[in-house]
């Protein structure tokens, strides 16, 4: 502002700031230069029965899975991530013996039923165990009779999904 004042006082014309504008000025001025032709918004609802508009998701949301065992005990942890990149973080100790894979199943069930929860309808997995991967991808049977019950309970939770994927990353990728 400063600049333009010295600029204009070449001209011998004085700047002089506004302090405030009262609403009740703008609203006059607006209205002493309403358009003829003016129509005003109509907020009719054209059907009242529509209680909402849902958007169709463009972008799957994505699932990261990571377990750990060891002599204290065994862990599952999970990531959801949104389309549009939100992190939704999960762990869980689990109380029982158990095998890698197990845990690994465990982690599955634990995060997909958090995503039917959430009402997502499509999903990307990702998980760094290559047996669970595929088994679950029906690629690899399930012969571990430890597993095969984990898996009837992964395959009966698929169903709530429009579309789910499975995909398979090495370890130091997770």
């Amino acid at each position: 502002m400063a600049r333009w004042q010295i600029l204009l006082s070449e001209f011998d014309i004085v700047y002089v700031s506004q302090k405030a504008i009262k609403g009740s000025t703008i609203a006059e001025f607006l209205a002493s230069r309403a358009l003829e032709d003016y129509e005003p918004l109509n907020f009719d609802f054209p059907n009242e029965e529509l209680l909402f508009m849902a958007t169709i998701e463009e972008r799957p949301w994505k699932m990261n899975f990571d377990c750990t065992s060891n002599t204290v005990g065994n862990g599952i942890g999970a990531v959801l991530l949104s389309p549009n990149g939100d992190h939704y973080p999960f762990t869980c100790k689990l109380d029982f013996d158990c095998t890698n894979n197990m845990d690994e199943y465990e982690a599955r069930i634990m995060r997909i039923r958090a995503a039917i929860e959430r009402g997502i309808r499509t999903l990307e997995v990702y998980g760094d165990s290559a047996l669970v991967i595929y088994q679950l991808r029906g690629e690899w049977e399930t012969r571990d009779p430890k597993l095969i019950n984990y898996q009837k309970v992964v395959l009966g939770l698929l169903e709530e999904f429009d579309d789910i994927i499975f995909n398979y990353i090495p370890r130091h990728e997770n």
